[in-house]
C-alpha cells in the first residue's frame, strides 16, 4: 500500500511539473517540444530602426523575455485589435524590465521612423519596453518566416513580394528560443500569454 501511494505521488508530481512548464517550438509546423539541452531553434540576429530612430538589435533583447509580432500602421483590419491586446500584456508587465515587446512593420516603405513615432504616441506605447521597428523589407519578411515561423502555409516558398499579414504573437525566452504562439486578435489568448510569461520568469 505504501509503495502504491508513493507511485501515485510521484506520478502527480511529474504531471504537475509538465503542466507548469512552457514548451519549445523548433519547427515551422509549431509542434511543441519539451526537450532540454542543445538543438533548440534560436531567433536569428537582427538590426532594425525603432520609433525613436534608434538601432534595435538582438543585443537589446539579451536576457529578456519578449513578445514579437508583425503589423503595419495603416492596417484597418486586425492590427488595431492586435495592438490593443499587446497593450494589455505590456500593461501587465510595465514595471518588469525583464519583459519586452517587438513589433515589426511589414510595410517599411510606408512606416518610416516618423510614422512609427506618431503611431506610438497615439497608442501610448512606451519605447523603453516596446519597440516598433522598420527596416529592409526582405530582411523583415525573412526573419518573420524563418525565425519566428509566423507563416500559416508550412513548406511553401515566399519572398518579399508576397505580402505578409499575420495575427500571431510569438513568445521568445531569454535565450532567444520560441516558447509560445498566440492569436493576437483573441483577448482570451492574452491571458494564456501572460501566464506563460510568468512561468518563463521563474525559469
Amino acid at each position: 500500500m505504501a509503495i502504491y501511494l508513493l507511485v501515485v505521488l510521484l506520478l502527480q508530481a511529474c504531471n504537475k511539473a509538465v503542466e507548469t512548464k512552457v514548451p519549445y517550438y523548433n519547427t515551422p509546423d509549431l509542434t511543441p517540444a519539451w526537450q532540454q539541452g542543445a538543438g533548440k531553434h534560436t531567433i536569428a540576429d537582427f538590426s532594425f530602426t525603432d520609433q525613436d530612430g534608434k538601432t534595435v538589435t538582438n543585443d537589446v533583447y539579451d536576457g529578456k523575455i519578449y513578445v514579437a509580432n508583425f503589423f503595419f500602421t495603416t492596417c484597418p483590419g486586425i492590427c488595431p485589435k492586435m495592438n490593443a491586446n499587446m497593450q494589455l500584456v505590456a500593461d501587465a508587465f510595465k514595471d518588469n524590465d525583464r519583459v519586452m515587446f517587438l513589433s515589426h512593420s511589414v510595410t517599411p516603405d510606408i512606416d518610416t521612423v516618423q510614422q512609427l513615432k506618431e503611431y506610438a504616441d497615439a497608442h501610448h506605447i512606451d519605447s523603453k519596453q516596446w519597440h516598433l521597428v522598420t527596416g529592409n523589407k526582405s530582411t523583415i519578411y525573412d526573419i518573420a518566416r524563418t525565425s519566428y515561423f509566423v507563416e500559416d502555409a508550412v513548406g511553401l516558398s515566399y519572398d518579399s513580394t508576397d505580402f505578409l499579414h499575420t495575427e500571431r504573437f510569438v513568445l521568445v525566452d531569454k535565450d532567444k528560443h520560441i516558447r509560445g504562439v498566440y492569436n493576437g486578435t483573441v483577448t482570451l489568448e492574452m491571458e494564456r500569454l501572460t501566464d506563460d510569461i510568468k512561468l518563463l520568469l521563474k525559469e
